[in-house]
């Protein structure tokens, strides 16, 4: 199934970085899973209450920069936390983002899912490592970024 963009995902690419807009726009259109835009660009207002939430770990982020976007998981009409679905999703942006030559960090195991086979290993090298150095993980399963 071939899924699109709605119009208010659309609204929520303005600003964003062009290469980072159409690796997602290529991703939904090969996604097993359909997916919805939350966020784009962010001030710095919200990016302070998010920190304050302990949404975000820094004011640094590449929402500020235009340089990220969060994509939630569309399943049966509403949003789906199921972190099943953002493998799938992750592994959609993975395809476009090779397809276009264009590296993107997710946010499920900040790395470049251009590196690795699938969003899968990813995460687990992710996971791995941050047990190997005794850190807690921070999953942002939403979030996809470019360096800059």
């Amino acid at each position: 199934m071939t899924f699109k963009l709605s119009k208010k995902s659309l609204s929520k690419l303005e600003g964003v970085d062009p290469r980072l807009v159409k690796v997602i726009k290529r991703a939904i259109e090969v996604t097993e899973v359909d997916f919805t835009i939350t966020e784009g660009l962010r001030t710095k207002a919200t990016q302070a209450l998010y920190v304050k939430q302990g949404k975000s770990q820094t004011m640094n982020s590449k929402h500020l920069d235009g340089l990220a976007v969060d994509l939630a998981a569309w399943v049966n009409g509403t949003i789906n936390w199921n972190f099943d679905y953002y493998f799938k999703i992750a592994d959609a942006v993975r395809k476009a983002s090779i397809e276009l030559g264009i590296q993107v960090k997710w946010g499920g195991a900040w790395r470049y899912l251009n590196d690795y086979d699938s969003s899968k290993k990813a995460y687990d090298a992710y996971i791995a490592e941050r047990k190997k150095l005794g850190k807690k993980p921070f999953l942002d399963g939403v979030h996809f970024e470019l360096d800059k």
